[in-house]
């Protein structure tokens, strides 16, 4: 028997030349087991005849191409040290790119020059660059793809798909799939560590490949056909795991007890509906009753409500809130950040008016107290808050991560609200729960559209209400992409900002970064490597350095700050900036008068992102957008034409019109539908990354699955979970896949399953 779970080093042989402790490279990707290994799985595919494109390849990635060998080129010596170098060229049938080659001799190169011979079909694996103006990979990897004569692995013999995997260049494609071929070897036909662990019923209902089956079907696939069985496998399996264990988590609270809380004819939440200046729209409507339902039973609410920018879910979440206060309890709002939790409290004081004078003069007689509580507050009105609340003097508690902490008690906590789920874990939603007297109620919202699939992916666990339409009186706003490279379009973006002040509005400029010397952009921003470089402004030349410039990090506020402060259509205005490292007196002070109209300019990070509600914002310019990704463009967008106002976002980037960062940004302007733009925004991303593969790196994130394309087998593997959970809740019938849930879904993954 083979244990998996034993290092590489005691399963692989030793194999020959530079690469013989393969267990040494294969840890650099982070290998380190039999397991690791095997679910390091192909990314994708080549096939005989159908060449990779050369045109596809990214300056910096280490890539592998299937292509011709062209020309071999004779061995030269180097002009300026010493040594020697030859080419290759290769061929997909449409463009070319250089292979080259050093050695110390020009005699060393007579291996390459036997195998390399025009019309082979090869391999070639290395980091992709430019040389004169052509395609080359410098010190490269290959494989002939012909020769079954030089131990070529039998997947490239015959007419086979052949597995190219993610890979490095001291770790590269051919010593990834050798490794596997010998694993897979020594497996035989045992499936030690291969058990089927899905219920019968499904892997008969779902025609599915045995777990070992399907992972050599992966690896070395003799036919199309095979390959597409063995991954549908893999695929189903991901999906049924992921979905039982989010269905034991939704099981493992909705039979736990909570108190029922429902509105009273004369309370608070009635004297409130009665005072709306505006009609709910049908989404808030139907939501509203789905919500007070729940409410009302005596098991805990789990729903997220979702909703496009400007939807009204403030709204909504302040009708639930109101109508626990009328039941006897308590509701605390979670916020991200400071500046959005003291937004809520100015929001919701401002639409409660003077039913949120509980306890003071002139307050309404079903009045009830609204407070703050945050980590940087002065000492007297830190008691003040926590003593309102632990007394239930506070039916309203709002705060950021303070809440959170041992020392923070209420009296009667039935319902919590977590805005912007995205920014928090499960674990600090829950810590939250648990301050209840009993099981509170759970409304989790995000103003992040969500695709249908990610949310059954994600939120498995909760309900959804989806806010479809916008409420009246939402004004329309053009969306420009301005080129960095022509200075008048640049400049008509600060002439722009002049016009509006002139009319009495007020303008956002938004950066990624607070300073100049900051490494990683600031207060959530979601920077985007791309292979277009914005300028702005200008970097001065470096004349004396030969040295190749890296990436031009993205504008800071304390840069552009200056910008806008001297130009000569902006120079007059009173302009402010705003941060995550001001103060906590100075953010308010600042989000304080823009909110009055006593400044014209704020330029901020993404603080301002959610939550930040000025009507008399009509502009929006982002600078360097290309850096931002399409849902956070789209939340900063949503920041004007927020009072019946047209609005006008301009998105300041260098990335040319066909890069991706380009498209992005041309999808941007071209609509303003959220979920559209939610999807896109998926398609561009790795689908690793949905599940937090880069917040955990481990096995758990997905693989083969994904949640757009693999929709309707989510949706049937979420079915199938459920009635499997529901049937047998701590899955004592089913060893193996309580074992499965418990391998794959743990750790930071687990974590993340409660984020968008």
């Amino acid at each position: 028997m083979v244990n998996l779970d034993a290092p590489l080093s005691s399963l692989l042989p030793p194999g020959t030349g530079k690469k013989a402790d393969r267990a040494k490279w294969l840890a650099g990707l982070g290998l380190e087991t039999g397991r690791d290994l095997l679910w390091h799985l192909p990314r994708k595919y080549a096939e005989r005849g159908a060449l990779t494109p050369i045109r596809d390849l990214v300056a910096g990635e280490n890539v592998s191409i299937v292509a011709e060998v062209l020309t071999v080129g004779e061995p030269q010596r180097l002009r300026q040290r010493d040594g020697a170098r030859m080419t290759v060229t290769l061929g997909d049938g449409r463009d070319e790119i250089t292979l080259t080659f050093f050695m110390a001799k020009p005699w060393q190169f007579g291996p390459h020059q036997q195998a390399l011979v025009p019309g082979r079909l090869v391999l070639a694996s290395g980091t992709a660059d430019t040389f004169n103006g052509r395609w080359q990979l410098a010190k490269p990897d290959y494989e002939l793809l012909d020769d079954a004569e030089n131990g070529v692995a039998a997947a490239t013999q015959v007419d086979r798909p052949i597995p190219l995997y993610p890979a490095t260049r001291d770790c590269p494609n051919w010593l990834i799939r050798d490794c596997v071929t010998v694993l897979l070897d020594q497996l035989g036909a045992t499936e030690d560590g291969f058990e089927e662990f899905l219920p019968v019923e499904v892997v008969l209902a779902e025609g599915l490949l045995a777990p070992l089956d399907a992972v050599r079907a992966v690896h070395a696939p003799r036919t199309p056909e095979e390959l597409e069985l063995g991954q549908h496998r893999l695929r189903y399996e991901e999906a049924f795991v992921l979905q039982a264990a989010l269905a034991m988590r939704r099981n493992s609270t909705a039979g736990l007890r909570a108190i029922p809380r429902t509105a009273s004819d004369r309370g608070i939440a009635a004297a409130f509906d009665e005072r709306l200046p505006f009609p709910l729209t049908g989404s808030q409507e139907r939501v509203g009753k789905e919500i007070a339902a729940e409410l009302a039973r005596p098991h805990p609410m789990q729903r997220l409500l979702q909703g496009d920018v400007g939807s009204g879910k403030t709204l909504v979440a302040l009708r639930a809130m109101l109508t626990v206060v009328d039941g006897g309890g308590q509701a605390a709002l979670l916020a991200p950040t400071e500046v959005l939790a003291a937004q809520h409290l100015r929001s919701i004081t401002a639409m409660l008016g003077d039913l949120a004078g509980g306890g003071m003069l002139g307050g309404h007689e079903e009045a009830t107290r609204v407070v703050l509580l945050t980590g940087s507050m002065g000492a007297a009105a830190r008691r003040e808050a926590l003593l309102a609340a632990a007394s239930g003097e506070a039916g309203i508690v709002i705060g950021t991560h303070a809440l959170l902490q041992e020392h923070v008690q209420f009296a009667d906590l039935g319902l919590v609200v977590v805005d912007e789920q995205h920014r928090f874990g499960v674990e600090q939603r829950d810590a939250l729960r648990a301050k209840g007297n009993g099981i509170p109620h759970l409304l989790v919202m995000t103003a992040t559209p969500i695709p249908r699939t990610v949310a059954m992916t994600l939120f498995g666990d909760l309900e959804t209400s989806v806010l479809s339409e916008l409420p009246p009186g939402r004004a329309e706003v053009q969306t420009v992409v301005v080129p960095l490279d022509k200075p008048a379009w640049v400049d008509r973006t600060w002439q722009r900002i002049a016009e509006e002040a002139a009319l009495g509005r007020q303008s956002y400029v938004v950066c990624a970064r607070i300073d100049t010397d900051d490494d990683a952009p600031a207060d959530g921003a979601q920077e985007a490597a791309e292979e277009d470089e914005p300028l702005l402004p200008a970097p001065a030349p470096k004349k004396s350095s030969k040295k190749k410039e890296g990436p031009r990090p993205a504008a800071a506020v304390s840069q552009v700050v200056e910008v806008v402060r001297a130009h000569p259509a902006t120079s007059g205005l009173r302009i402010d900036v705003l941060h995550g490292r001001l103060a906590p007196a100075d953010k308010d002070d600042v989000m304080q008068r823009f909110s009055t109209g006593d400044l014209d300019v704020v330029v901020a990070t993404t603080v301002v992102e959610v939550g930040v509600d000025v009507p008399n914002a009509s502009v929006m310019v982002v600078v360097d957008a290309d850096r931002f990704g399409i849902s956070q463009l789209h939340q900063l967008r949503g920041r004007i034409g927020r009072g019946g106002l047209p609005g006008t976002c301009l998105l300041l980037s260098g990335a040319s019109p066909g890069s991706r960062a380009g498209r992005r940004l041309t999808a941007l302007s071209n609509t303003r539908d959220g979920f559209e733009l939610a999807r896109l925004d998926l398609e561009e991303r790795r689908e690793g990354d949905v599940l937090g593969s880069a917040q955990s790196g481990q096995r758990s994130s997905l693989q083969l699955l994904g949640v757009l394309k693999d929709a309707d087998l989510i949706a049937t593997a979420r079915e199938a979970a459920r009635a499997v959970v529901d049937a047998d809740p701590d899955l004592s019938a089913h060893p193996g896949l309580a074992a499965a849930v418990a391998a794959r879904v743990s750790g930071d993954t687990e974590a993340f399953l409660g984020r968008a």
